[in-house]
């Protein structure tokens, strides 16, 4: 982009993110939205929610400033940071809801995420960047190159530096980082982490611009259903075979295999149990920001599947309204018959364009066949003495979901996820498919932990049945891994 004058006056006039900077109250703006959205890694808040977190910030300023500081109500405020001269925060209602949402936009992250790299920083790291380009770099000419021979090259002189360390190793001349490096490694860490999460909002404003593009396309639309979806469908390969996303694709297929999650798992334990490390004080949000990351992206993936609800209720709409015309014609022909009985017009009303006969020989005509009538013996009915055991009639399987949700608390409590196998495997099924059923029901309502699956793998759960005759069989359910994480 050219930053010549136009270019700038345009941006700081219309651009949200230069709009907050230039508020009067960006100090009030900025601190409420990185504490409520940037900090914890919130995607949305409920209106109510987030106007008690903004009044107990007025509150406090009030007693700081004065009284008429801030006079406006929290809702207020809300309602105009989320108005379109503003844009600093998207206003929204979920499906099946009445109550407002709030999210931040991409445009005040990026002003917040800015602001933060005014601070004076005690340490700053160049060694971890430059090794970074430098790997990129390397990545980027060795992906390009389409010639064997220097392939080859490069990667046996990539061989001989792995097999000089190895050696170099063997003989017990172990080179460690200092803390120095260790340090700005780590700062290089942070940022990209939170850089990362900050893409993520602008990947999801993407797609939700391209699901409000397919809305407005289907209100005002006056052709056949096959050329809408045709065009939708081809707008939807182009954003998932665009460069954004294939690269958001990528990225989700990484993260969400069980074994890549708990290699980072493994190495952020490690690498922050480190006496270096831990004299920066790194945040508790630190130890799982791939898992920040996941729930980020189910965001992102879950503004992708309304495209697909959208068509869907495009043609349950389109079906409802041919239906509906059909039937009319149906009616107007029937209507105009019913005029044309007392006064029929003189000439001939109805023309068949090819009269032929309908010629059915005798032979080819079905045979009779009697229907068939049971006779009914009279028998009187007599009244038995037989005990039957009427237990099973009001015996009911009840699943407590309230003991299979504290279960799953309880195994989260000293680690960061846990899979469905292993929740079976220390608690085996009492209920059976039912309480497997509770479990994967559970997994899209939980409150205090969420659920992902990963159709990568999969996991055999067995549980003990019961059969009529009382004798007890293994039952065997195989399904994708389900992983709960707090």
């Amino acid at each position: 982009m050219s930053l010549d004058y136009p270019t700038l006056d345009a941006l700081r006039t219309r651009h949200p993110a230069w709009r907050l900077l230039r508020s009067d109250h960006a100090p009030l703006v900025v601190s409420v939205l990185h504490r409520v959205f940037v900090a914890p890694n919130v995607r949305m808040m409920a209106a109510p929610l987030l106007a008690e977190a903004l009044e107990d910030e007025l509150y406090a300023l009030r007693e700081q400033l004065g009284d008429g500081a801030f006079p406006k109500h929290a809702l207020e405020y809300l309602n105009d940071w989320a108005s379109p001269e503003k844009g600093w925060l998207r206003k929204f209602y979920r499906q099946g809801s009445d109550e407002p949402q709030f999210d931040l936009t991409p445009a005040a992250e990026k002003a917040i995420a800015w602001l933060g790299t005014l601070t004076e920083r005690s340490f700053v790291g160049t060694e971890s960047r430059l090794l970074t380009l430098s790997e990129l770099l390397r990545q980027m000419s060795e992906g390009s190159e389409p010639d064997q021979e220097k392939r080859l090259a490069e990667l046996r002189a990539r061989r001989a530096q792995m097999d000089e360390e190895i050696a170099r190793v063997e003989a017990g001349d172990v080179r460690l980082l200092d803390d120095a490096a260790l340090k700005d490694r780590f700062q290089q860490f942070i940022q990209m982490a939170r850089d990362l999460l900050t893409d993520f909002r602008e990947v999801e404003q993407n797609f939700r611009l391209l699901d409000r593009h397919v809305r407005e396309r289907i209100t005002l639309w006056e052709g056949s259903k096959g050329a809408l979806i045709a065009e939708i469908m081809g707008e939807r390969d182009a954003i998932a075979d665009s460069d954004q996303g294939s690269s958001f694709r990528a990225f989700w297929d990484f993260l969400m295999s069980s074994r890549r999650q708990e290699e980072l798992s493994e190495r952020l334990e490690r690498v922050l149990a480190l006496p270096a490390i831990a004299t920066m004080t790194p945040g508790a949000r630190t130890r799982r920001i791939h898992y920040d990351w996941l729930e980020a992206g189910e965001h992102t993936q879950r503004t992708v599947a309304q495209l697909s609800q959208q068509l869907r209720r495009f043609l349950d709409d389109q079906a409802w309204l041919e239906n509906r015309r059909i039937m009319d014609i149906l009616r107007g022909i029937e209507a105009k018959a019913l005029a044309l009985r007392e006064t029929p017009p003189a000439g001939a009303i109805v023309e068949i364009e090819t009269a032929s006969a309908d010629i059915e020989l005798p032979m080819e005509r079905p045979l009779y066949v009697p229907t068939l009538r049971p006779i009914f013996a009279n028998v009187a009915l007599e009244c038995g003495d037989a005990d039957l055991d009427a237990s099973a009639l009001y015996a009911q399987i009840v699943v407590d979901r309230a003991r299979l949700a504290s279960h799953i608390r309880q195994c989260l409590q000293d680690r960061p996820h846990v899979t469905l196998a292993e929740l079976v495997e220390s608690r085996p099924l009492e209920h059976g498919l039912a309480e497997l059923v509770a479990y994967l029901q559970m997994s899209a309502e939980g409150e205090s932990f969420r659920a992902a699956v990963d159709e990568s793998v999969s996991d055999t759960i067995e549980w003990l049945a019961n059969n009529a005759d009382g004798a007890t069989t293994i039952k065997r359910a195989r399904m994708p891994r389900v992983i709960f994480v707090r």
